[in-house]
């Protein structure tokens, strides 16, 4: 499974539920990964820094906008 597939499988996963399910594979595990666990681990990390660019996109874009449209002092 591909990290775009994590993230658009329908409905948008927020990277804070993505941080969780990496929280539950780890603590499942014991702290410990087997080799299938590594691999979805490593997917879901790329799949968390995908979603938690895309949250702080709109973010900078509305700051821009608003310094744009302050008046000049």
């Amino acid at each position: 499974m591909s990290p775009n597939h994590l993230c658009s499988r329908g409905s948008v996963r927020s990277a804070a539920d993505i941080n969780n399910r990496i929280r539950t594979l780890f603590h499942t595990a014991g702290g410990y990964l087997r080799p299938h666990e590594r691999a979805e681990y490593e997917q879901l990390v790329t799949a968390w820094a995908i979603a938690e660019a895309a949250e702080r996109r709109p973010a900078r874009r509305t700051e821009a906008m608003r310094e744009e449209m302050a008046p000049a002092a």
